[in-house]
């Protein structure tokens, strides 16, 4: 998420991103509109869910997409829900695509 998108802005420009290659994809948790983290869960529907949430590439500088919990979806949900213990603020999006699609790596995604 760029500094000068609200986290409203984004997850809402997310989830049409996905509506356009038939994708869907839930709000689990509405964090704050403005400065609330997003972490997305992609579920496989086979038992199986990754986690991604934002770090920042010290290499480049660059914010990214990286995983923080994958697996069995009942482990990766644990790791879920001590985030949003933690994180009142926090906006999670549920993706659900059988290929594992999450389109994170999309231009304009980033």
């Amino acid at each position: 998420m760029s500094d000068r998108l609200t986290a409203r802005f984004w997850v809402d420009a997310y989830l049409a991103r996905l509506r356009l290659v038939d994708i869907p994809a839930f709000v689990v948790a509405h964090g704050d509109d403005t400065g609330g983290t997003v972490m997305i869960k992609l579920n496989t529907l086979d038992g199986q869910a990754w986690l991604f949430h934002r770090t920042f590439d010290l290499a480049s500088g660059a914010r990214v997409w990286d995983v923080l919990a994958e697996g069995d979806e009942a482990n990766v949900d644990a790791v879920l829900a001590r985030q949003r213990a933690t994180d009142p603020d926090l906006w999670v999006i549920e993706v659900e695509d059988r290929q594992g699609r999450h389109m994170l790596d999309a231009e304009g995604l980033g």
